[in-house]
């Protein structure tokens, strides 16, 4: 017998692509104090035409920016731990929230589901 997924199972689906598509293409990025504001932005943008993204923002802490930076260079690699990102996908009538961030326990930056919601 065959199954198909539901819509909340496809939402978790698309929300957990965009946060690993974002985490894999944007780490190692070249980035200072001076660029990332444009980086935030440039990442958001990237995800926010993909499919059923209805909302993402992302921040990039500046602080681990400025303890990273080469000093002969002024510049770092972005790392995962330095983002936080809270998503919002839809599929069909399921609205799903997630988010990564940094988890200084795991020292790794955990994805997850925040929340979901029914539209009908």
């Amino acid at each position: 017998m065959e199954m198909r997924p539901d819509d909340s199972q496809m939402a978790a689906f698309e929300a957990g692509i965009k946060l690993g598509a974002l985490y894999h293409q944007f780490t190692g990025s070249p980035l200072n104090l001076q660029n990332v504001d444009s980086l935030e932005k440039a990442i958001a943008e990237s995800i926010s035409v993909q499919p059923f993204v209805e909302e993402i923002n992302v921040n990039i802490n500046r602080e681990m920016i400025a303890s990273k930076l080469n000093g002969e260079f002024g510049y770092c690699e972005l790392e995962g731990k330095m983002l936080s990102v809270a998503l919002q996908v839809i599929h069909g009538d399921i609205r799903i929230r997630a988010s990564m961030a940094y988890n200084k326990e795991l020292d790794y930056p955990l994805m997850e589901i925040n929340e979901v919601e029914s539209l009908s």
